[in-house]
């Protein structure tokens, strides 16, 4: 039998053992961990829309309509009315013909890949792309070929040297880096070489872009540019669940063969009811999205006059880049021990050698709070060099 304790003893040995914290409250800024307040840094709640009170609203009212559970898969009984009513709303919200509710996100990445490509097929994944991504591609048996992170033109290379049908896919945002892929120049790309181009954006969804509709958006690019925009709702949106929207022959293509739409039971309506108030407060939130790049700005140039290394992002996601396993985590547990909540992030999750902390903002910081946060930085500058015997656990 495998020696799972072994294992598990060699992940604590090499700083990568990962322990889950128990929060208390709404999710927000200023949160309540292990029954201690700690200034967060580390949600994808980038709007502070999570506990927005119009959106908990929309919920409670919609519960005597549409009752709690799903109760059934969206291709039995269990595809409500409230579900429809989303998926409309979010393809008028991204501006395509067609959307179709996931549950998550991970399974809207799992199921799109695995039926739109398969044997016979190849796949052409980023380098830095999300597990989820990953794992979709393996689900779905094609050939795989991951090119050098937003590198188009070794892309343009291996589409040139293939045949058959092509699949490229991105994420919009990287969620450990926080750089945008070059969009522009991969759709050029795609359609030079009669390749389907599939865009994950989880990170820019909300964030980016006019009246928030992505990093698709942002670069002026249409649903002919990317025929297949993925998207989560459990980060900007603050609510739960994921979608796909395209053309409608894709969508109805999914309905039939996405095992992770067609195999699992649909969400709880209510919090499809929800996530459309949500939109609402998302297509009016110019003043969030501003506020949310004052942040990061000051962060950037207090973090930089520190002499912390930052990673190329003007997003929300603003990583500070550690190396060593145990140096991250004696960083982020000193920034703790000041009550300030950054986790570190370490491989697998990312490559080897390049641990990081892996700092967010939201739209519901403020000012002070950045401040804060560079105070604790400049007095822990001296530990972030700290090696094995740092007692923090993380999770990532």
């Amino acid at each position: 039998m495998r020696d799972f304790a072994a294992e598990l003893e060699q992940r604590k040995q090499a700083g990568l053992y990962r322990t889950r914290r128990l929060i208390s409250g709404p999710q927000q800024p200023d949160l309540t961990a292990g029954g201690r307040p700690l200034l967060s840094f580390c949600s994808n709640d980038y709007l502070g829309l999570a506990n927005h009170p119009s959106n908990i609203e929309a919920l409670r009212n919609a519960l005597p309509e549409t009752g709690l559970g799903g109760a059934a898969s969206h291709l039995i009984c269990g595809h409500h009315d409230a579900h429809h009513r989303l998926e409309e709303r979010l393809a008028a919200y991204t501006q395509r013909s067609s959307a179709l509710f996931f549950s998550t996100g991970y399974m809207a990445n799992m199921g799109v890949i695995s039926a739109m490509a398969g044997r016979g097929d190849t796949i052409f994944s980023d380098r830095l792309n999300h597990a989820s991504i990953i794992d979709g591609c393996i689900l779905s048996r094609a050939r795989v070929r991951r090119y050098p992170h937003g590198d188009v033109a070794a892309l343009e290379g291996m589409l040139a040297q293939t045949s058959g049908h092509k699949l490229v896919v991105t994420d919009g945002v990287f969620s450990m880096d926080g750089d945008v892929a070059p969009l522009k120049a991969l759709a050029a790309v795609c359609r030079a070489h009669d390749a389907l181009l599939v865009v994950d954006d989880a990170h820019g969804l909300g964030v980016l872009g006019p009246e928030g509709r992505g990093s698709v958006a942002a670069e002026g690019l249409s649903e002919e540019d990317v025929p297949v925009l993925i998207g989560t709702l459990g980060k900007a949106v603050g609510t739960s669940g994921a979608f796909v929207a395209g053309p409608r022959v894709l969508t109805d293509y999914l309905v039939q063969k996405a095992r992770t739409y067609i195999y699992t039971t649909a969400m709880p309506p209510a919090l499809a009811a929800a996530t459309c108030a949500s939109l609402d407060l998302i297509e009016q939130a110019d003043d969030r999205r501003a506020h949310l790049d004052l942040l990061v700005s000051r962060f950037r140039r207090g973090a930089t006059a520190l002499g912390y290394q930052l990673m190329p992002s003007t997003t929300p996601i603003q990583p500070i880049m550690v190396g060593d396993n145990w140096a991250a985590l004696a960083l982020s547990e000193a920034l703790e021990a000041r009550g300030l909540l950054v986790t570190a992030i370490r491989p697998p999750t990312v490559p080897e050698g390049e641990a990081r902390l892996r700092v967010t903002f939201s739209a519901a910081h403020t000012l002070d709070d950045v401040d804060r946060l560079l105070h604790g930085l400049a007095e822990c500058y001296p530990e972030k060099v700290a090696g094995p015997g740092s007692t923090a656990e993380q999770t990532a």
